[in-house]
């Protein structure tokens, strides 16, 4: 039983089916800006590197830095 922190940068792209294609990433840089992120999501836009099955990416949707922290309050007992 432990209390345990996550953090992940996601990045959400619009797909040309208009559908949404999330990138997450452990551990991000601290200090991140929207600038730095966003120059890295038209990066992967424009060199098109995923192949989705609804299409080329086409926009961003949404960026998040997500900080996740757990209490484990139970364990099962060992056998």
């Amino acid at each position: 039983m432990a209390i345990t922190s996550q953090k992940v940068l996601r990045m959400v792209f619009t797909t040309v089916g208009g559908k949404a294609f999330t990138i997450t990433l452990p551990q991000p840089k601290a200090g991140l800006t929207l600038a730095q992120v966003g120059t890295v999501m038209d990066l992967i836009m424009a060199k098109n590197i995923f192949a989705t099955s609804s299409g080329d990416l086409t926009s961003k949707r949404d960026i998040k830095v997500v900080d996740t922290t757990t209490d484990d309050l139970y364990d099962p007992p060992q056998e």
